[in-house]
């Protein structure tokens, strides 16, 4: 392999000669053919590695300063320490040190500028002076933020006497310092060793000289540093970065570099795919002399793209590690070259790669021998034949008998050349020495992209012919969606909303059948007695419900992933299903955490100032106990609410029993989630057919959002008329009936919005409303359904009542209206949060709404603590009790 290593500044003046129509290089340069170039490239491009550097530097900025604000002893001792040490140095180093570093400090950057204008890269030198610039007036707002506002441990640790006058006090940040930091760093001196040297020199050099002399705290130049450093990459981030990206005169210049002799290069498309934006530009190269060439060139713009989801992924991801988040060009390069090496040992077919080599800087690029040939997603149907399935098994076999893990066998990187011959392409994700996870999952990967292509029967024999049965059973379960790509994802949730979209065209389809056959049998029946046509009407009901079911069950179809863990069953029954557990940590575990952390630290700020002992002395507990007893009812309460809207029998203390087991799932789950999902169960295991039980679920669910609606707006009418002789609603009650005003409108303008509110409206109406109309014929179903939401949301608003009562003499003065209020408008946020039983959301919601009407803190953060333990902590072990229970018996 040629392998030629260009020193960067010598590669970033060939590379800008080359790109330039007036440059000096070699007119033969000039002469290049290159098709297909990109010849409108942005001219500034958006770094993700800055913004994630912006990021770390207002985190370290916010870690300094709580560091000066709470570790007062520990600044202190640092500050005598470093006054101690640099006191003893001579008289004239400090001199030296001083003047040498106020020099440098202004040539410096003024020298780079000037060299940078040289070479013609003035862009550079406005981004650092507009970074300058915007330092400069944070330091300035620092400082005043210090000198007024700031806390007196944060002052002590920025300033200290001023050695010319001692009731002044020295700047907190360096009005000069923190400019030039900036500029530095947005003008790219630190990725260049000759500069970073002399930058840093000159920083240590001042800071030096300033701690000596007095002028400053060493957290004073700490920040000063954090500050330029900051608002440089926020500078880069906001306005963009000069795109260095090399074209194909670039490319072709750099291939004579290593020694080949390019006639011209055509620029490949790319796929369109989310997954190709870090996979390089490709070209196709022909030589005076020699076959063509495939080359990737490979920049860092390309390769920070997708930087936040490799960071999610590892993050999330348990047992493996997708490739490191930030990878420099150099390792990316190695990495390619030593797979591309080991798949062909392996003796599978992959791209020889002949040469590599730098361009610049900012990019690098890999020479392959050129294959030719098509993708599989490029190939029509018919053109996928057994053999050319068979033919890519072996070459992953081949991979996988050298431990080697490809990472992402989906269609594009499956070639097939002019022969019929498989080639495996896009390995730089890969992995040697994978573990046995890895190449499970490769297996994985491989069966869902083929079976979208052939079927799941298909993909999995071939799969089974070659790799064996066994190999294929044990990737069972690594069939899930996030061990597949993202490409593939992003196609499999695509097949499941057209998949949705059927069943609701089918279901809603013999809706209309039968309303017809309806109406058309009503128009043929003489008059008869009205028990008579009662009994009719109901046994038309049953056969639209029947022919809804009936419709559902026909056009009901499985998805890929069943279809072939189905297929793998037949061969090996016994084969181990179980998903694997791969994620490390859930989105839904992390949102619930920072909810916590949230309405922990409210609560916490809260009870500081409360004095608990005196408090829980002095409660009343008869108020206490009416608390417990409105807390318990109102499970006799959620058991009437569910069963109003189930016409079938089912048994009301088991029933109560299964809205105790509640209690426990709610923990573990969303509120709005894990209720709707256990009262399903329930009622399947109680005998109603599953999609009756999910349209009982949904009706009731329906009916409490509208009373819930209803309650809330009546509640908030009556405490904003409460205090006044006239019936004019409150202001908070018209901003909020305008607030939702508005929001219709903008749902119903915007398109988008628009037509997903009318697809589930749709799909509501097709299975809910059938349902409600059956509860509409017995009116002691629906009695005892909207008594038990009425009755559900009185008890809930008494426990919190009494909680308040049991606290404290201030509560007589706050209505029921009040409460009830506060209640509904926390319960609402509740459900929307996505953290199990609302938890943080509840809590503040809940204080901070009763402080608003009228409580004080010290009772209302202690009432709301009562509440939430009777309603949600309490009941957690009898839940758990009444779920194992239950689930014993066969009713969940």
């Amino acid at each position: 392999m040629k392998q030629q290593g260009v020193h960067p500044e010598d590669a970033e003046g060939t590379s800008d000669a080359a790109s330039r129509p007036d440059g000096p290089e070699n007119d033969e340069v000039h002469s290049d053919e290159v098709e297909g170039d990109e010849p409108l490239l942005p001219a500034r491009v958006h770094r993700p590695s800055d913004l994630m550097r912006l990021l770390v530097g207002v985190l370290a900025v916010i870690v300094l300063l709580g560091i000066a604000a709470f570790a007062h002893g520990t600044t202190s001792g640092l500050e005598q320490d470093i006054n101690k040490g640099t006191g003893q140095a001579p008289d004239l180093l400090i001199k030296i040190a001083g003047l040498a570093s106020s020099i440098a400090i202004l040539l410096v950057p003024v020298a780079f500028a000037i060299e940078r204008l040289i070479k013609r890269d003035g862009l550079r030198i406005a981004d650092g002076v507009l970074a300058a610039v915007l330092a400069h007036g944070v330091t300035l707002a620092t400082d005043l933020w210090v000198a007024k506002a700031a806390p007196d441990s944060i002052q002590e640790a920025l300033t200290q006497p001023s050695p010319g006058d001692i009731h002044a006090l020295t700047d907190p940040v360096h009005g000069y310092l923190a400019p030039v930091i900036a500029y530095m760093t947005a003008v790219g001196m630190s990725r260049r060793p000759r500069w970073r040297a002399v930058l840093w020199m000159v920083l240590l050099l001042d800071a030096f000289s300033m701690l000596v002399t007095g002028y400053t705290t060493p957290f004073s130049i700490i920040l000063t540093v954090l500050i330029g450093w900051t608002v440089a990459y926020g500078t880069l981030y906001a306005v963009g970065s000069p795109n260095v990206r090399p074209t194909g005169r670039t490319l072709m210049a750099g291939l004579r570099h290593v020694g080949f002799h390019p006639v011209s290069a055509a620029r490949e498309e790319a796929p369109d795919t989310s997954e190709t934006g870090d996979r390089g530009r490709r070209y196709f190269v022909t030589l005076e002399d020699g076959p063509p060439l495939d080359v990737t060139v490979v920049d860092r713009e390309q390769q920070a793209q997708g930087f936040f989801y490799r960071a999610w992924r590892n993050l999330t991801l348990r047992g493996f590690a997708t490739r490191s988040s930030l990878q420099s060009l150099r390792q990316a390069l190695e990495q390619e070259a030593l797979l591309a090496y080991a798949a062909i040992a392996a003796g599978a077919n992959a791209p020889k790669l002949i040469a590599t080599s730098e361009l610049g800087p900012d990019a690098v690029m890999l020479v392959y021998e050129h294959t030719g040939g098509r993708t599989l997603d490029s190939l029509a149907d018919e053109e996928i034949t057994d053999d050319l399935l068979r033919d890519t098994w072996h070459q992953v076999r081949a991979l996988q008998s050298r431990r080697i893990a490809h990472r992402r066998l989906v269609g594009d990187a499956v070639l097939v050349d002019r022969s019929g011959t498989v080639i495996l392409t896009d390995l730089r994700v890969g992995e040697i020495a994978a573990g046995d996870l890895l190449l499970r999952m490769d297996i994985s990967q491989l069966l869902v992209t083929l079976g979208l292509r052939v079927g799941a029967e298909r993909a999995v024999a071939s799969a089974v012919g070659v790799l064996g049965p066994d190999a294929v059973a044990d990737c069972l379960p690594m069939l899930q969606p996030i061990a597949l790509s993202r490409s593939t994802r992003a196609t499999l949730r695509r097949l499941a909303r057209e998949r949705a979209q059927r069943e609701r065209e089918a279901v809603l389809e013999a809706s209309r059948q039968a309303k017809q056959a309806r109406l058309e049998a009503g128009h043929e029946t003489e008059p008869v007695s009205e028990k008579a046509e009662k009994k009719a009407v109901r046994a038309q009901a049953r056969a639209e419900k029947r022919a809804i079911d009936e419709a559902l069950e026909e056009a009901r179809e499985e998805d890929l992933l069943t279809q072939i863990r189905h297929q793998v069953l037949r061969i090996r029954p016994q084969a181990p299903v179980e998903p694997a557990r791969l994620e490390r940590v859930r989105p839904r575990t992390l949102m619930s955490f920072i909810a916590g952390a949230i309405g922990a630290y409210f609560l916490l700020t809260q009870l500081t100032h409360i004095e608990f002992g005196p408090l829980v002395a002095n409660a009343e507990w008869g108020w206490v106990a009416a608390a417990v007893l409105f807390s318990a009812l109102s499970y006799v309460a959620a058991a009437m609410s569910l069963l109003g809207f189930v016409p079938e029998r089912v048994p009301f203390p088991r029933t109560v029993a299964a809205q105790v087991a509640g209690s426990f799932v709610k923990i573990v789950a969303p509120a709005a989630v894990g209720g709707v999902a256990l009262n399903t169960r329930f009622l399947q295991r109680s005998g109603v057919r599953p999609g009756l039980a999910v349209a009982s679920v949904g009706a009731s669910q329906l009916f409490g959002l509208g009373c819930h609606i209803l309650m809330l707006l009546s509640f908030g009418y009556l405490t904003g008329t409460e205090k006044t002789p006239s019936l004019s609603p409150s202001r908070t009650v018209i901003a909020g009936l305008l607030t939702v005003a508005v929001l219709v409108l903008v749902v119903t303008s915007v398109p988008f919005l628009r037509k997903f509110v009318v697809t589930r409206v749709r799909s509501l109406f097709a299975g809910v409303v059938p349902r409600m109309l059956d509860v509409l014929q017995r009116p002691q179903k629906l009695v005892t359904g909207i008594g038990g939401m009425l009755l559900l949301t009185f008890c809930f608003v008494m426990c919190l009542d009494a909680s308040i009562r049991a606290f404290g003499t201030e509560s007589s003065s706050i209505s029921i209206a009040s409460v009830a209020v506060v209640f509904l408008a926390g319960n609402a946020l509740g459900s929307a949060a996505p953290t199990p039983g609302g938890v943080g959301a509840v809590e503040a919601t809940l204080t901070v709404g009763l402080i608003a009407v009228g409580l004080p803190k010290e009772v209302a953060a202690p009432a709301v603590l009562l509440f939430r333990l009777l309603t949600l902590w309490l009941p957690v072990l009898p839940g758990w009790l009444a779920f194992n229970q239950l689930s014993r018996k066969g009713a969940l």
